[in-house]
């Protein structure tokens, strides 16, 4: 009775997103022609740019409609909406499971992707954005719930480390589903990769940013719905099985050995000019 009671005092949220989810299925799906191939806007990304705009962190006005209550409230309740859509994951996987085990090596290898922040990211958190030790939990991972966990227990939240992760983690969700439904789409249109290839890609470890891929995918090519929806669902369990450990003991180490060979050098100088 008390967490229904609680629920009806944010009558507030619960409206805000029915109306969202109504205005945004009532658009219904932009197709941009781009180049070689075209950007599909999905419902899902008018709901996270009409909720974000009514997020009075960002836009004061409407904290007379959604309040800090109502924001500290919507974060749990992620998890709750995308368990039916992740439930449906699991309905698809079954049937194609000689699918997904013919594409098992590919799967399997597709995971050491995780390892391409190092690359990519690292240099240029440390070298272009010159960050301290906040770039080794910038970029040692995508910075999702398990990568959270490996910084907290490492370093704790509180640490230079932990404000790169969360900043990273933040980022992520306020902005990663727009993004992989931007570059799925855009992909899937232009025929330069394998739809297989691509639906694997969207298995990151995160249940939204997959989401908003895996739409983009099917609008694309509908008639490997099915396939791109178990090799999705597919890859993120495999994310989420290895990425941790893959976090832990190869991308974290690694990271802290090239930073403390390359910039760490100029954090003990700063330090020793400091107490000198």
């Amino acid at each position: 009775m008390n967490a229904l009671r609680g629920q009806l005092e944010l009558w507030r949220l619960h409206l805000a997103v029915i109306v969202i989810g109504a205005i945004a299925e009532l658009i219904g799906i932009q197709k941009i022609p781009l180049g070689i191939g075209a950007i599909l806007l999905l419902p899902l990304l008018y709901a996270f740019v009409m909720a974000a705009l009514m997020n009075p962190n960002l836009m004061p006005k409407f904290g007379k409609i959604i309040r800090q209550k109502e924001v500290q409230a919507a974060s749990p309740l992620i998890v709750v909406a995308i368990m039916p859509f992740i439930a449906k994951f699991g309905t698809t996987i079954g049937p194609a499971i000689n699918t997904i085990i013919e594409a098992g090596p590919a799967l399997i290898l597709q995971e050491l992707g995780n390892l391409g922040t190092i690359v990519l990211a690292f240099p240029l958190a440390v070298w272009g954005l010159k960050m301290g030790r906040e770039a080794i939990g910038a970029t040692f991972s995508i910075a999702r719930e398990p990568n959270l966990a490996i910084i907290a227990d490492r370093y704790t939240l509180k640490s230079p480390e932990g404000t790169g992760v969360m900043g990273v983690y933040v980022i992520g969700t306020l902005f990663g589903t727009f993004i992989f439904a931007i570059l799925a789409s855009l992909f899937a249109s232009s025929n330069l990769f394998d739809p297989r290839a691509l639906a694997m890609a969207c298995g990151i470890g995160s249940g939204s940013m997959m989401a908003a891929c895996t739409g983009a995918l099917t609008e694309v090519v509908p008639s490997m719905k099915d396939e791109i929806l178990a090799l999705a669902g597919a890859s993120n369990l495999l994310t989420y099985a290895t990425g941790l450990y893959a976090g832990l003991f190869l991308a974290l180490p690694i990271v802290e050995k090239i930073y403390n060979a390359t910039a760490g050098k100029k954090d003990l100088a700063n330090a020793s000019r400091t107490e000198g």
